[in-house]
């Protein structure tokens, strides 16, 4: 049966209010570099027509990482495209991060004309890390980091040092873009499969934990610091298997880890921010090696699938009340899939899943979800190389045009077909924003508005959710001449609006 909904144009009682900056992104580590990251899924993967399979070895993951990654140049900061697109998505943060972070070393006196140090795994060049620094001034971002602590830097008996971080820190500050956030690592939970030195345990890292945030403090105190980003344990249902983290978690896939607990407990130095990663699950490229964290096509309009983030927020709350209370939480990492990317990440299908998240952690917390990525792999906003925007692009481009900061309860309960949230209004002005997610594929959702509206109605292209292009009230959204984003603009509807299957609506009130 189809679901109606009647909107209310005030008297809805206010949540909170959300960090305006919300929707903000990664700009991967190993893309600044240059390096090896996730092979694209072909486009007939990506529409649904062509199988993707990867054979299972008995020489383990990394083998199968051997295949399932490829060599990339670093990103072009400088790309007019790529800076104009980001510069629409309006103030944002921009974290610069991920498992590379860890074992970089910095080159900022090229004195190692391009080979790695031993203990590292690759090089950032001076030259590169300005590149970052001029994207973020021209894009008016703030900047969230992580920093190196691997074997090059130190062995697991001795501690951190901030030999390397003071060049990072130190060259930002001298060139006039400081870095605004800190964490100490990116998912530290997986211990030495994330970069850390030979015999790393839990309390060698509360240790060098404590060690960073206390010199971050005294040289760079204005800096945020955040942490302790992890992913995966702390009983979080990683994919849709069964509810033993043990099944289908990020143990199948690193040799030890460990949960948040394991890190923050009796820790001295206060943390300004708590922080974890999210995904939904793992993508087809490792699908065959944790069936139990995969999600098929078939499910990713899914009350279960799309309650997922909600599930990962609701769990860390707690969490975050004992060890940085009264702190925002921030999702440093977020997707649809671990891996790259299902292969429909880059299609409208996903849109469902960025904007219920964005949504519905508002409803339970406030802070800032990084997507992952900006333009890397199968799930960033923008095409790799090429920055042609993707559906999830202009959804969150309609997102910050869009939603005010002051979330509204709709009292409407989150059911299959209605998923209902509201907001202030963006531009300021009395009324609300809603958003209504119609995630069933077989019925329309009718909803009453109480005066004259301006719809924005997303759907795929041809009616098809694993379309590459979305539509705006059956516009397709692409880019115009000299790139120049489409003009998005609603139309007008009063009395009873349908929601078609599949579709999400901006109404605004």
């Amino acid at each position: 049966m189809a679901e109606r909904i009647k909107l209310e144009v005030g008297g809805l009682q206010a949540l909170r209010q959300m960090n305006p900056m919300l929707m903000s992104y990664n700009v991967e580590f190993a893309e600044v570099t240059g390096g090896t990251f996730w092979k694209a899924y072909t486009p007939g993967q990506i529409a649904g027509t062509e199988e993707f399979y990867v054979e299972p070895t008995t020489e383990g993951i990394a083998a199968m990482y051997r295949d399932l990654m490829q060599v990339y140049a670093p990103i072009n900061l400088y790309d007019e495209k790529l800076r104009k697109l980001a510069k629409e998505l309006g103030p944002v943060w921009v974290r610069v991060s991920g498992t590379w972070a860890t074992k970089t070393y910095y080159d900022f006196d090229g004195t190692t004309n391009g080979k790695v140090p031993e203990g590292y795994l690759n090089v950032l060049t001076k030259e590169q890390w300005i590149g970052v620094l001029d994207f973020v001034k021209e894009i008016g971002a703030k900047l969230i980091v992580s920093v190196a602590n691997c074997p090059g830097l130190h062995s697991a008996d001795e501690p951190w040092t901030p030999v390397e971080a003071e060049k990072l820190f130190g060259l930002s500050k001298e060139y006039g873009v400081p870095i605004d956030a800190a964490e100490f690592a990116n998912e530290p939970n997986m211990m030495e499969d994330t970069g850390f030195p030979k015999g790393y345990t839990p309390a060698d890292y509360r240790r060098d934990q404590d060690l960073f945030f206390a010199w971050l403090k005294e040289n760079y105190p204005e800096c945020i610091c955040v942490g302790p980003s992890t992913t995966g344990g702390d009983n979080i249902q990683f994919g849709k298997g069964s509810s033993d983290k043990t099944a289908g978690g990020v143990e199948q896939i690193a040799e030890e880890t460990c949960d948040c607990a394991d890190l923050m407990e009796g820790t001295k130095v206060p943390l300004d921010v708590f922080s974890y990663h999210y995904y939904n699950g793992v993508s087809e490229r490792l699908a065959s090696v944790m069936p139990s964290a995969h999600w098929n096509a078939s499910e990713a309009n899914s009350e279960e699938y799309l309650a997922t983030a909600m599930e990962f927020a609701r769990t860390y709350v707690p969490l975050r009340d004992k060890y940085v209370p009264d702190a925002e939480m921030w999702v440093t990492e977020s997707g649809d899939a671990g891996g790259g990317g299902d292969t429909w990440a880059s299609t409208y299908l996903d849109v469902m899943r960025t904007l219920n998240e964005l949504a519905g952690f508002s409803t339970i917390t406030n802070g800032v979800i990084f997507h992952n990525t900006l333009a890397s792999s199968d799930y960033g906003f923008l095409a790799r190389e090429v920055f042609d925007p993707r559906p999830n692009y202009f959804a969150v481009l309609l997102w910050n045009r869009l939603m005010g900061a002051t979330v509204f309860d709709t009292k409407e309960p989150v059911r299959y077909g209605a998923h209902v949230y509201a907001h202030s209004r963006k531009d300021g002005k009395e009324g609300l924003v809603y958003l209504v997610i119609n995630n069933s594929l077989e019925e329309a959702t009718q909803v009453e508005l109480p005066k004259e509206a301006e719809v924005y109605m997303l759907a795929g292209e041809g009616g098809n959710m694993r379309a590459s292009v979305m539509t705006l009230n059956g516009t397709p959204l692409v880019l115009g001449e000299n790139n120049e984003v489409p003009a998005m603009d609603p139309v007008k509807a009063e009395g009873m609006l349908e929601v078609a299957p599949g579709s999400c609506a901006f109404i605004v009130l």
